[in-house]
């Protein structure tokens, strides 16, 4: 018996164009849109048997409707994968693919898969956070958590009041800084946007290529004139925030053996990684506790550090982030292609977004050793992956 762990490695990524909630995907299936995303990561990878494939996890923060009835099993059908391959669904809000991946690949460290799919998606058009749900009186009765906590805008609000020195101004520097890197990175980033046809019943059929949602003429003078909805006179505005988006996000994991083996390419190799629960009211502070974890069970420092994916849900997030770790606004190892903020965060599907442009990253920095993708999670988590990069030349 071989009870050795093995390494995990992360072979493609493909996600489709993000939309804006009731626009682009309004009346596009979720379903349909992870679907093209598999369907997609098979194409791109034609060495790999279909049959090869052991495990189709996929996440949704709103499992109803066209999101729901064991999501990872039904796409996998429809995506044309033999009926031998089994799926399943995961939530944890706005890191359920990023916990997907985590889950699965376990397993294969473990060697229980050896090749696996993971991914998300959301709808925010037909499906809002919190759609269906009950939650039980005696989160608010027994004060466990405050009602603001359970609005992810006032959560914003509380961090900057928590971090007073995280000021509007700087919010609104950073979220400019990112819609210019966004701009300057799309062509790099469109070699892994799967194209996806979008309907409307006023407008037919189109095929959508791009992102809908950045705003790459974004100032400082127009960010000042935003209105504050969660809170009169507060810091946090649309333009510090990721917009409400509909999106889908697919990555294929195997382990290193089985990659050489079908000749499949490895962007990156898997580390370790860390969940950690904050207080649901400053559930931004999330990827600061799950970072430092992360590093310690892996032995390695924030300097060690060479790329950072953090999720933009809202700009205060990531500057606290920042802050904790002595991190100028600025370094270009921070979000270098652009986040959430430009080109949107469709809950569910994003920790494979952060993955998948990371490991472009890591291709063309072949001097940078170690990367992290990072997120804050609804209700107080944050979750924290730490990648190697197979093109490491040394240096840094």
């Amino acid at each position: 018996m071989n009870d050795t762990i093995r390494d995990v490695v992360f072979v493609d990524g493909v996600r489709t164009p993000f939309g804006k909630a009731g626009k682009l995907f309004e009346e596009t299936r979720a379903d349909d849109m992870i679907i093209r995303c598999i369907r997609s990561l098979l194409r791109r990878n034609p060495g790999l048997p279909p049959e090869r494939v052991d495990e189709v996890a996929l996440a949704a923060t709103t499992q109803i409707g066209d999101q729901g009835l064991t999501l990872g099993r039904t796409a996998a059908l429809l995506a044309g994968l033999p009926k031998s391959v089994p799926g399943y669904s995961i939530d944890r809000m706005c890191a359920g693919a990023m916990t997907a991946v985590t889950s699965v690949s376990s397993a294969i460290a473990a060697r229980q898969y050896d090749i696996a799919i993971a991914g998300g998606v959301e709808s925010m058009s037909n499906h809002p956070m919190g759609e269906g749900v009950d939650p039980n009186p005696r989160i608010i009765a027994e004060k466990l958590v405050d009602p603001e906590a359970l609005n992810m805008g006032n959560t914003a609000e509380n961090l900057h009041d928590l971090y007073p020195h995280i000021t509007k101004e700087r919010a609104d520097a950073y979220a400019v800084g990112t819609q210019q890197r966004y701009a300057a990175a799309v062509e790099r980033l469109s070699a892994d946007v799967t194209t996806m046809a979008a309907r409307s019943v006023d407008e037919g059929w189109t095929v959508a290529t791009a992102d809908e949602l950045p705003r790459p003429g974004t100032t400082l003078e127009g960010l000042a004139t935003l209105r504050t909805p969660f809170r009169p006179h507060g810091r946090v505005t649309a333009g510090t925030a990721a917009p409400l988006t509909d999106g889908a996000t697919a990555c294929l994991l195997a382990d290193a053996e089985t990659a050489a083996e079908l000749g499949l390419p490895v962007a990156m190799k898997m580390v370790g990684y860390a969940f950690a629960g904050v207080d649901p009211e400053t559930m931004g502070s999330g990827p600061i506790p799950a970072t430092e974890k992360a590093l310690a069970r892996a032995g390695l420092s924030i300097e060690d550090i060479g790329l950072f994916e953090i999720n933009e849900a809202f700009a205060v997030q990531v500057l606290a982030f920042l802050d904790h770790f002595k991190i100028a606004d600025d370094d270009p190892r921070v979000n270098p292609w652009g986040g959430a903020i430009a080109m949107g965060h469709p809950l569910a599907s994003s920790g494979v977004r952060l993955m998948t442009q990371l490991a472009r990253e890591f291709a063309v920095h072949p001097e940078v050793r170690y990367g992290i993708t990072t997120m804050c999670v609804g209700l107080g988590q944050g979750g924290t992956v730490i990648w190697e990069n197979p093109n490491f030349k040394g240096a840094k």
